[in-house]
């Protein structure tokens, strides 16, 4: 499990957008299947030192860990769970309106 992070907390505000394979959490929507590749991630250096990743389109669905791979890692962990809990309900997950832009 992971502490929840905020862009409040983080020592920059520059994120990078990267792109990440799980190959799980599968899930029908109106535009067909989606899955932890469907989306964008965001990852960004916490001021505590750690990484913060997080899929900005799925509420709650973020990590903090001490290192970036590890961040990627949790995060799909976390979109696997998050993706079961929408299937539970017959719930589409939201669509990723995410734009990467540098500022």
């Amino acid at each position: 499990p992971s502490a929840p992070a905020s862009a409040a907390n983080a020592s920059s505000t520059t994120a990078v957008g990267v792109k990440c394979a799980a190959g799980t959490g599968l899930l029908l929507s109106n535009s067909g299947p989606m899955s932890f590749d469907d989306y964008k991630a965001v990852l960004y250096r916490n001021q505590s030192g750690g990484w913060v990743a997080e899929v900005p389109a799925i509420p709650g669905c973020h990590a903090l860990m001490p290192a970036r791979e590890e961040a990627l890692i949790e995060l799909a962990a976390i979109f696997q769970l998050i993706s079961e809990e929408y299937e539970e309900r017959n719930q589409p997950l939201p669509s990723d309106t995410t734009e990467i832009v540098h500022a």
